[in-house]
Parts: structure tokens; C-alpha cells; sequence
């Protein structure tokens, strides 16, 4: 693998900040290549050719294929960099975590991005207050499931335990996302909250937040 990573990212994309939270967990350093979303810079040709969806994140490391779709190189920087480990030893834990993972990036996150707000703009006409509606259930359903499901356990310090797992690494993005587009808070789950707060107090959390990458504030 190269000694340096490039990682193409959106500062506000919640993908590549669960990509930029699990690099800096590993200690991995890697240059950033900051892309605009909204001026369509994915659609460049030359990025295309990376990326044939056309969206962040893209992780190269060394010369094989370029890595796509946040869930996979969260995995492949895990198997890659095993310590500190991002999931369980437990298969059962494993899989809980993974759940955790995916009820905020595979069923709320797919529902906000700009690609589809663009859509609901251009194609469906939808206007500012309805498309406002949507991305605010569907962060809210996500957000509400997590809650029920963590409040199980309510003892743990992360979301599966004493450890920072990849469920944290999804959770922490899912709530700056619905803060940032929504206004939405945490007051209303209360298990999410701590655990959220607990992750924030880490540098890996808090340095990679969105607000601090390049182009940060811009549309």
C-alpha cells in the first residue's frame, strides 16, 4: 500500500466523514482532495473515471482499484489496519454493530444526499418546505430506531460496548447531518446523546467534523 492514502470527499458528506473518523482512529494519514457536490465537480470526467457513481467517498491506496461506497473501505481499512479494532471479536457482536452501522448510512443517508435533493428540486418540483419534510423524516426515523435499539443496552459507553466500533463511526456523522440540514438535536434520545457526546470528546471525532475540512460553511 502507498505510504500516503488520497481520499476524494465533500466536507459535508456524512460518508467521507465516517471515512475520515476511521482514518484518523488507525492513525492513517492521507491527503485530501476536496470536491464541491454542488457546483458538480463528481461530474468530471477524471472522477468518473475513479468512481463510476459519481459520488464521495473515493479512497486510492496504492495501486489497485480505487475504493468506493464508505461501508466497504470502513471495512477494508479495518482488515488492512487491525488495531485498534473497528468491530467485535463476537460474530454476533459483529453483527449487531454492523446493524447499528447501517440503519443511519444504508436507510436514512441514501434518502438526504444532494443528488436526490436535487432531484426532488428538479424533477418532482417539490418545493423548499416539502423537500425540508422529507429529509427530516427519514433523519428522524433513522435516528429514532437508533435510540430504541442502543436504549437496550443503555450501559455501554459506545454504541457495542467499552470500544469505538464502527457503529459510532455511523452515528456520530448521521446526528452532525440531520443538525446541519435540519436543525435537529439529540434532546429526544437521550442513549444517543451521551454516546455521542462521549465520541466527540475524541480527536478522531472531533477534528475530522465536517465544519473543520476545506470549503467548510460554502452552499
Amino acid at each position: 500500500m502507498a505510504d500516503t492514502m488520497k481520499l476524494y470527499s465533500y466536507w459535508r458528506s456524512q460518508a467521507s466523514y465516517r471515512v475520515r473518523i476511521a482514518l484518523h482512529l488507525k492513525g492513517l494519514k492521507s491527503e485530501t482532495v476536496s470536491l464541491d457536490l454542488i457546483k458538480g465537480d463528481q461530474f468530471d470526467a477524471a472522477y468518473r473515471a475513479l468512481n463510476s457513481e459519481m459520488v464521495v467517498p473515493t479512497l486510492i491506496d496504492g495501486a489497485g482499484p480505487p475504493l468506493v461506497q464508505s461501508l466497504a473501505i470502513l471495512e477494508y481499512i479495518d482488515e488492512a489496519h487491525p488495531q485498534p479494532p473497528l468491530l467485535p471479536s463476537d460474530i454476533r457482536a459483529r453483527a449487531h454493530t454492523r446493524a447499528l452501522a447501517q440503519m443511519v448510512a444504508m436507510d436514512a443517508h441514501p434518502f438526504v444526499v444532494p443528488r436526490v435533493r436535487k432531484y426532488l428540486e428538479q424533477e418532482l418540483k417539490l418545493d423548499e418546505p416539502t423537500r425540508a419534510k422529507w429529509l427530516r423524516h427519514w433523519l428522524e426515523e433513522a435516528s429514532r430506531s437508533v435510540e430504541e435499539t442502543l436504549a437496550r443496552h443503555p450501559r455501554s459507553r459506545f454504541c457495542c460496548g467499552d470500544q469505538v466500533t464502527i457503529s459510532d463511526v455511523c452515528l456520530v456523522p448521521h446526528f452532525v447531518t440531520a443538525k446541519m440540514l435540519c436543525g435537529v438535536g439529540l434532546d429526544a434520545y437521550p442513549t444517543a446523546q451521551r454516546i455521542f457526546e462521549t465520541c466527540m470528546q475524541m480527536d478522531a471525532f472531533a477534528a475530522t467534523h465536517p465544519l473543520k475540512q476545506p470549503g467548510a460553511g460554502s452552499h
